[in-house]
């Protein structure tokens, strides 16, 4: 699952990259700060690109959660919601039956620019961290939901089953993110897709050749240490893990 993501790019590469502005250009000084490594489970603000209105790049909270709740409950629903995933992803296969994704499916779609994200790999019970980027260091575009709750937009990433490549990765859960091709993101913004539509945008493969991963530090899975630094995307060598790649 797809927990942990960095983007560390400038609010004007985002903008160029995706053909969109910055919805208030009063918070580009915060989102030109890069942040090497986001927790999903901090539920941190993002920059993401909605199907209601995409040219812009919208602030949007990470953990989807039901429009029915209200602003002020908003964090008892993510204390809540720990059991279940924090609302940090969702699995496509579910887009058309879950009770959140269902009214998101069709409308609420969105795009979430991240520079890369962090799976991890499991090795005689420890957990190894990955990080996933383009070879190119181009920003990656993962398909996501929203949802609004008053003035806020909270947002999922949309996982599936694992190419070959990430099921070697992340060999338990045997998942990934839905990483858009590029050729196809504004697809995925349209509005009147059918379900059939959605499907086959989430279910092209995005080609892992054009993608580096490689392990780094495993201060990423420990709280107590201050991981959003931008060594935390630097390669850390595993001699247990020598054959994987």
């Amino acid at each position: 699952m797809c927990f942990h993501t960095s983007q560390t790019k400038k609010v004007v590469e985002l903008e160029n990259r995706f053909k969109v502005d910055l919805y208030d250009d009063d918070a580009r000084d915060a989102y030109d700060m890069p942040s090497y490594h986001l927790n999903g489970f901090a539920h941190p603000d993002m920059l993401i690109i909605p199907q209601e209105e995409p040219s812009i790049l919208a602030i949007g909270r990470w953990g989807i959660a039901p429009s029915k709740t209200s602003p002020e409950n908003l964090e008892s629903y993510y204390k809540e919601s720990v059991s279940f995933g924090g609302g940090l992803n969702a699995q496509s296969e579910k887009l058309f039956n879950h009770f959140i994704y269902k009214h998101s499916a069709l409308v609420r779609r969105c795009i979430v620019p991240v520079t890369g994200f962090f799976e991890p790999h499991e090795y005689k019970s420890k957990k190894y961290p990955y990080y996933i980027h383009r070879a190119d260091d181009l920003s990656l575009g993962l398909a996501g939901l929203y949802t609004l709750v008053g003035d806020h937009l909270t947002f999922t990433i949309l996982t599936k089953n694992a190419s070959p490549m990430f099921a070697e990765i992340h060999n338990k859960k045997n998942r990934q993110p839905v990483i858009l091709k590029q050729e196809h993101e504004q697809d995925w913004l349209k509005d009147g897709l059918t379900d059939k539509d959605v499907r086959e945008l989430v279910n092209m493969q995005f080609n892992d050749d054009e993608l580096e991963a490689y392990t780094v530090s495993k201060d990423l899975f420990h709280p107590q240490v201050n991981s959003n630094v931008d060594t935390i995307t630097s390669k850390v060598e595993y001699p247990e893990l020598a054959t994987l790649f």
